[in-house]
C-alpha cells in the first residue's frame, strides 16, 4: 500500500501526496477495494485554500502514529470539494442528517464498505479541545463500532437512501406571490453594518442580487437600503482588500472588519456582478473605483497558465494567517514616512492595530479628500502595492473550473457594458474564445477523466455565457450552440422522479444517493440558471420545447420555495423574470440603433432578453412585456417614453 495521490492533478490533492497516510482518490477502483477488504472508509473532503484543512493535515495526516492507525483500520480517501461538488453536497447533507450539526471543511466522514455514511464530523484535533474529541480516539472508536456492528451498519444504508429521497418531497403549492418572500427576509438584515445579522458574516451576494432586482422592478426603498448598506460597508472595511482590491470569503465579526483571509473566485465574481448593477443605478464614482479595482485584481491575480481563471487564494502565507494583507504601524511609518498623517486621514490605523498587533486597513467613512489629496494617497497606496509585491503570496489554487470561468466572463461582459469599457470587453471576448476552444470537443469541470468529470453548473453557466454573447453581439453561432447544449443538459441531468436537474449526470452517478440540490450555495443554483436560459430561448426562438421545460420547472420550484425560500433566492428572482418576461428585439444590422442598444443593455442586462433580427431595409426596435408589444420604435426618446408609460423599469 502507498499514497496514491501523486498522479492527481488537483492542487489540494497534491498538497497531501507526501502524507504518510495511504490516501486514494475517490474512484471505482478505490470503492471496489473497500468492498473486497470489508473495511470502512475514512473520507476527507477539503480544498486548497481551506485554513482548517491545513491545520488538520499538519496535526494528523502528517503524523506517522495517526497515519498508521488510519492505514491499519480504514480505506482512506481524499477529495477536493471543488473537483467533486456533487460528492461534497451529498456528504455534507449526510453529516447534517446523522449528527444534526452543520457541515464545513474539512469534512471528515466515515462510510461503510459500500460507500454509505454512518457517522462523521468536520475538524478533529489531535487532543480533545473545546468539546471536540481527539482524532486518534475517534478512529479507534469508529473502527471498533464497525467491527462489532458491521452487518447492522451496512443494513442501515438503505434507510439513508430513503432519507435523501424524502429531502426532495414537494408541497402541494403550484404557484404563489414571490415578492412577499423577499419581504419575509428583511427583518434579518443588519441595518447598521449591512448583510445579515450575527457573525461569522458572509456577504451572500445572490440574496442581495434578488433583493436589488425587486427594487429595480418596484422602486421600493426597503429593497434598496439593504443593498446600499451591504456594498457601502464591505467596500470600506476589512473584508475588502483596500490596497489591491477583491474581497475575502467572510469575516469573523459582524462589522466586516476581521476577515478569514482566503479569497475565492466565486465571491469576487458576485461582488463585481452586484456592484456593476448598483453602479449602473447610482452612477456613484466611489463604487466605480471599487468595481474597476476588483476587476483588475481578478484579471491579474486569478489568471493561470491556461490564460483562464483559477479558483482561490489561501488565507495563510508563511504559515501565518493574513500575513500578506496586514501592516504593523511601524511598517507603515517606515514606508510612508512624513506622509503617514495623510494616509491616516483615509484609513483607520493605530499602534495597537485591530488584528493581532497589526492593522487591517479600514476606510474612514467621514473623510472626503480633495483632488490633490486623492492623488497623493494613491501614490502612498502604490508604495504599499510595491511592498506587497515582494512579500510571499498565499498559495494559489490555479485549477480552472468551467462554471466559475463562465460566470466570471459573463459578469465581466456585463461590467464592460455598464462601464462602457471597450478594452475590458475585448479582453473578455478574447478569453471567451480560449474557453470555447478548450471545451470545443468535450465540456468538463476542471480535469478530463473517464469517470465523473462534469456537472450541471458547468453546462448551465457556459450556456449563460453563450446566450449573453448572442444577446450583446448578435452572433447566431452562439445562439445555435446554446440551444444544442441546453438540450444536452436536459438529457444528461434531468431527474424525472424529482422533476429537477441533479448535480451530476443521471447515468454516471457513483454516489449512494442522487445529488438533487435545490439550494443556492456558493453561486446561484444550476436549476434556476437553467430556467433563466430556457426563458431566453423561448423568447428568442418561440420553440415550444422550451415552454414545456419552463412550465415543468416552474411548478417544481414553487412546490419547494414556500418551505425553503431563504435558500432559494435565485429561484425567486428567476421565476419573477419568467412571469414578467421583458424583451427588446432589434431589427437592422448591428450598427443600427446603437444609442438605443447601448442604453437598454446597460439598464436591462440580466433582466431582459435581447433578440436580433437582420433587416437590410429597416432599423427599429420592438419592446415586449409578456404578450404586449410596442409599435416600431426608432429613437431613444420614444424608447424611454415607452418604458415609462408601460411601467417597464
Amino acid at each position: 500500500m502507498s499514497n496514491k495521490l501523486k498522479n492527481e492533478k488537483s492542487p489540494y490533492l497534491k498538497q497531501h501526496e507526501n502524507n504518510p497516510v495511504y490516501w486514494s482518490p475517490w474512484n471505482k477502483k478505490t470503492l471496489k477495494k473497500a468492498k473486497e477488504e470489508k473495511k470502512p472508509i475514512f473520507l476527507s473532503v477539503g480544498y486548497a485554500s481551506c485554513h482548517w484543512c491545513h491545520v488538520m493535515a499538519h496535526e494528523s495526516f502528517e503524523n506517522q502514529e495517526t497515519a498508521n492507525l488510519m492505514n491499519e483500520k480504514f480505506i482512506n480517501i481524499k477529495v477536493d470539494r471543488e473537483e467533486r461538488p456533487d460528492l461534497d453536497y451529498v456528504f455534507q447533507k449526510s453529516l447534517a442528517i446523522l449528527t444534526g450539526t452543520p457541515g464545513g471543511w474539512p469534512l471528515s466522514m466515515f462510510l461503510d464498505e459500500n460507500g454509505f455514511p454512518f457517522t462523521g464530523g468536520t475538524y478533529f484535533p489531535p487532543k480533545e479541545m473545546h468539546g471536540r474529541p481527539d482524532f486518534k480516539k475517534v478512529l479507534n472508536n469508529v473502527s471498533d463500532v464497525y467491527k462489532e456492528n458491521r452487518e447492522k451498519i451496512i443494513a442501515q444504508g438503505s434507510q439513508m437512501q430513503k432519507v435523501f429521497e424524502e429531502l426532495n418531497r414537494k408541497t402541494a403549492v403550484l404557484n404563489q406571490q414571490l415578492e412577499p418572500l423577499i419581504e419575509k427576509i428583511l427583518p434579518n438584515i443588519d441595518e447598521v453594518n449591512g448583510g445579515f445579522k450575527g457573525a461569522p458574516k458572509f456577504p451572500q451576494f445572490y440574496m442581495f442580487d434578488a433583493i436589488f432586482y425587486f427594487f429595480l422592478k418596484t422602486s421600493k426603498k426597503e429593497y434598496l437600503n439593504p443593498v446600499k448598506n451591504l456594498l457601502t460597508n464591505i467596500s470600506a472595511r476589512g473584508i475588502y482588500d483596500q490596497i489591491s482590491g477583491g474581497i475575502a470569503r467572510y469575516t469573523v465579526d459582524e462589522n466586516w472588519i476581521i476577515p478569514h483571509f482566503e479569497k475565492m473566485l466565486y465571491d469576487n465574481i458576485q461582488y463585481v456582478d452586484l456592484l456593476s448593477k448598483y453602479f449602473q443605478y447610482t452612477n456613484n464614482s466611489y463604487f466605480k473605483e471599487k468595481l474597476k479595482q476588483t476587476i483588475k485584481f481578478i484579471n491579474t491575480e486569478f489568471k493561470n497558465e491556461e490564460n483562464l481563471y483559477g479558483s482561490a487564494y489561501d488565507a495563510d502565507s508563511e504559515d501565518v494567517e493574513g500575513k500578506y494583507y496586514i501592516w504593523t504601524y511601524d511598517e507603515l511609518k517606515n514606508l510612508l514616512k512624513e506622509k503617514l498623517a495623510l494616509f491616516e486621514k483615509k484609513y483607520i490605523i493605530s499602534k495597537e492595530g485591530n488584528f493581532e498587533g497589526s492593522n487591517i486597513l479600514i476606510e474612514n467613512k467621514n473623510y472626503k479628500p480633495d483632488n490633490r489629496e486623492k492623488e497623493e494617497i494613491e501614490m502612498l497606496e502604490n508604495i504599499l502595492i510595491k511592498e506587497k509585491s515582494i512579500r510571499k503570496k498565499p498559495f494559489f489554487d490555479d485549477k480552472s473550473q468551467t462554471d466559475l470561468n463562465s460566470f466570471w466572463l459573463y459578469s465581466s461582459l456585463q461590467a464592460s457594458i455598464i462601464l462602457e469599457d471597450n478594452v475590458l470587453k475585448n479582453s473578455t471576448l478574447k478569453t471567451v474564445q480560449i474557453l470555447k476552444n478548450k471545451l470545443s470537443k468535450k465540456i468538463y469541470h476542471c480535469y478530463k477523466n473517464d469517470e465523473v468529470d462534469v456537472f450541471l453548473e458547468d453546462y448551465v453557466y457556459y450556456c449563460l455565457l453563450l446566450i449573453s454573447l448572442y444577446e450583446t453581439e448578435g452572433n447566431k453561432e452562439n445562439l445555435v450552440l446554446t440551444n444544442s447544449l441546453m438540450n444536452r443538459t436536459w438529457e444528461l441531468f434531468f431527474n424525472k422522479k424529482t422533476e429537477l436537474l441533479q448535480k451530476n449526470q443521471i447515468n454516471n452517478n457513483d454516489l449512494f444517493a442522487n445529488p438533487v440540490d435545490i439550494n443556492d450555495n456558493n453561486i446561484p443554483n444550476g436549476n434556476s440558471v437553467f430556467l433563466y436560459i430556457c426563458n431566453k430561448l423561448y423568447t428568442i426562438t418561440n420553440d415550444k420545447i422550451w415552454l414545456q421545460k419552463i412550465e415543468t420547472l416552474k411548478k417544481t420550484f414553487h412546490s419547494f420555495i414556500n418551505s425553503n425560500f431563504s435558500q432559494m433566492f435565485s429561484f425567486i428572482k428567476i421565476l419573477d423574470i419568467c412571469e414578467n418576461s421583458i424583451s427588446f428585439t432589434f431589427h437592422g444590422n448591428q450598427s443600427a440603433n446603437k444609442e438605443i442598444r447601448t442604453y437598454l443593455q446597460k439598464k436591462f442586462f440580466g433582466r431582459a432578453t435581447f433578440v436580433h433580427n437582420e433587416d437590410k431595409n429597416n432599423s427599429f426596435i420592438i419592446i415586449c412585456k409578456n404578450q404586449t408589444c410596442s409599435d416600431k420604435i426608432t429613437t431613444i426618446e420614444d424608447t424611454k417614453n415607452y418604458l415609462i408609460n408601460n411601467s417597464i423599469s
